[in-house]
Order: structure tokens, then C-alpha cells, then sequence
């Protein structure tokens, strides 16, 4: 798997030093590259497939080959620098096993990585996880029970349970509630997300994000995201301020400007970092291949918000039987 990935990163620095970009065509990479990588992506994409509706096929009902499968299999390999901290680089694999059909409302999830995993907002709103704070043994097995309602008339909820999969077994229960609004009669929208969860481990936490936002036009979108979290492992209440566009450039290639503010504490509210991201993604090879480069300009608190730069160079291979263009 390394090797493929070093591949495709040569692959990419062949495409950018040549400065071809065939838009026509579906793939970045020179043919030697794409002759090793499609195989194997074929493979384990079929697999991750038929294994997931086998499983769903066992719990479920007839119609696991028929239904759509989110499941998925990610690896991922990326390098992040930081002035003044240096250079650190990081492989990570992720993974989501979904049984749609288990039951009408009520669905195994297997998955790694929940978002009760993922850091501070500071770490979650940049997308630069530092390596020693992802808890690689935060894979869960669980039990949602899901509402059949549209968010967009009614509040949608899913109250889940089930075990982190780690010695000694960490048991969780998770409610998750959503809501998107057409403000008037204009294109603005407003979604809602909020989540409680107790892990038995790490106790309690609450996390809600307001997402308002409109289309500029076909290919750029405006978005104003505040959330709030509270984690009772720390103790801390965490707010963010997010003011971003998004802009579609083509149907391979996308960018994303924002501006952050992350603040803590409820007595003594202060700003801990602001900072400025860009962050580019190209599709690299056929909608399974992504590729990132995220450049930051930060002003933290604790160095007296002296501008710091920072980038993230990410490389991310999924494997799907069904393809999926995820830009963002």
C-alpha cells in the first residue's frame, strides 16, 4: 500500500512539474502509475462491497444486494508542517461498515474514527489532526436507530449504542438531532447538527453546529458555521467561527478560502487562534484518488499571536465499489 501511494505521489509531482491537466480525461496519473494502482483498487473496492452485504445479508433482509452500501475503506497518507514545531508526517487507515437493510429504522454500524474521536475544534476546523492526539483505537460497533422523517420538515433524530472496540470495552450512547430550514423565499439555508454522546471512559459531550449559508453561483457557495462543544474529559467549553466559500473550479478540482476563530471557556471567554485556510483538492484519478494541499496563516494566543504558517500535504485513496466525487 505504501509503495502505491508513493506512486501516485509521483504521479502527481510528474502532472504539476509538466503542468498537464487533462480535463477531458479522468485521471492525473501517467499510464505506468494507473496500470498499478486500478487493479488494486478494483479489488479491495469489490471487497470492502460484497463483505459489507454479506455481513447486511446475515442481519438484514433479501434486499442487501439491492440497496445503496455507504460502506467504505480509506487510507491516507499526509505530512504536516507548522512553523516553528517542524515537519511530521502521518499513514492513517479508516474505515465505515454500513447494513442498511438490518432492519427498517435500526441499522449496524461498524466505523472508525467517531467524530467524538477527532480532536478540538481548532484540530477538527483546520483538518491538520496532530499524530499524537488520534486515538487509533477509537473503532466502535453499534446499533442506530434511525427516524424516517425529512430534516427538511421535522426534526430527523438517531439514538445509537454500542462498544468502543478496545480492551477494556468502552460502552457508549450517542443522540444525534438535525434540521435544515429554507430562510424565506430567498436561497438562504439554515442547517442544524447537535450531538450528546457518553463514552464510559471519557464521560459526557455535547457538540452544536448552525450551518447558514447561500449559492453565489453554479459553482461557488458562501457558508457561515458556528459551533459549540463541550467535552467533560476536559472540562472546556470550545466555540468556532467559521466564514468560508467554497468554489467548484471544474468537475475534478475544487478550493475552499476560510476565515476561523476559536475561542474557549464560558467565565473567562478568550480567542485561542485565529487563522486563514485555503484549501485545494484535485481528483487525481477517477473519483478514488484525492489530493490536498492546505496552507494556513495561524495568530495564536500562546505565542502572543505572532503569524505562524503552516501546511498539510494530503494524499487519500478510497475503496468503494460505487464511485463517489466527494470534493469536500
Amino acid at each position: 500500500m505504501h509503495k502505491l501511494l508513493t506512486l501516485c505521489w509521483l504521479g502527481l509531482l510528474t502532472t504539476v512539474s509538466t503542468n498537464v491537466y487533462a480535463e477531458e480525461e479522468d485521471s492525473d496519473l501517467p499510464e505506468w502509475a494507473e496500470e498499478r494502482i486500478e487493479p488494486f483498487r478494483e479489488s479491495v473496492g469489490n471487497w470492502v462491497d460484497n463483505t459489507s452485504r454479506r455481513i447486511d445479508g446475515f442481519f438484514g433482509t433479501d434486499d442487501h444486494m439491492q440497496v445503496n452500501n455507504e460502506s467504505y475503506l480509506r487510507f491516507g497518507q499526509e505530512i504536516d508542517w507548522m512553523e516553528g514545531d517542524g515537519t511530521r508526517g502521518d499513514t492513517t487507515l479508516r474505515y465505515r461498515i454500513d447494513l442498511p437493510t438490518s432492519e427498517d429504522r435500526l441499522r449496524l454500524v461498524i466505523e472508525s474514527d467517531p467524530e467524538e474521536s477527532q480532536g478540538t475544534l481548532e484540530e477538527q476546523g483546520s483538518g491538520r489532526l496532530a499524530n499524537d492526539q488520534r486515538d487509533r483505537r477509537s473503532s466502535t460497533l453499534g446499533l442506530d436507530w434511525l427516524e424516517s422523517r425529512d430534516k427538511r420538515e421535522n426534526w430527523s433524530n438517531r439514538v445509537g449504542a454500542g462498544v468502543r472496540l478496545r480492551l477494556p470495552l468502552d460502552p457508549y450512547v450517542r443522540f444525534t438531532s438535525e434540521r435544515l430550514w429554507q430562510l424565506g423565499e430567498g436561497p438562504w439555508q439554515l442547517e442544524s447538527n447537535n450531538r450528546v454522546s457518553w463514552f464510559n471512559n471519557e464521560g459526557y459531550s455535547a457538540r452544536t453546529r448552525w450551518d447558514v449559508g447561500r449559492p453565489l453561483s453554479k459553482l461557488r457557495h458562501l457558508r457561515f458555521i458556528s459551533t459549540v462543544q463541550w467535552r467533560e474529559e476536559e472540562d472546556k467549553l470550545e466555540y468556532s467561527e467559521v466564514a468560508e466559500i467554497n468554489h467548484r473550479i471544474n468537475r475534478r478540482s475544487a478550493l475552499r478560502y476560510s476565515a476561523i476563530a476559536i475561542g474557549e471557556s464560558v467565565s473567562n471567554p478568550r480567542m485561542t487562534n485565529y487563522y486563514l485556510q485555503t484549501r485545494y483538492r484535485r481528483d487525481l484519478h477517477k473519483g478514488i484518488l484525492f489530493a490536498d494541499v492546505i496552507p494556513e496563516l495561524h495568530f495564536q494566543r500562546d505565542v502572543s499571536y505572532d503569524p505562524r504558517w503552516a501546511m498539510t500535504l494530503r494524499l487519500e485513496m478510497y475503496f468503494q465499489r460505487k464511485i463517489s466525487h466527494d470534493y469536500f
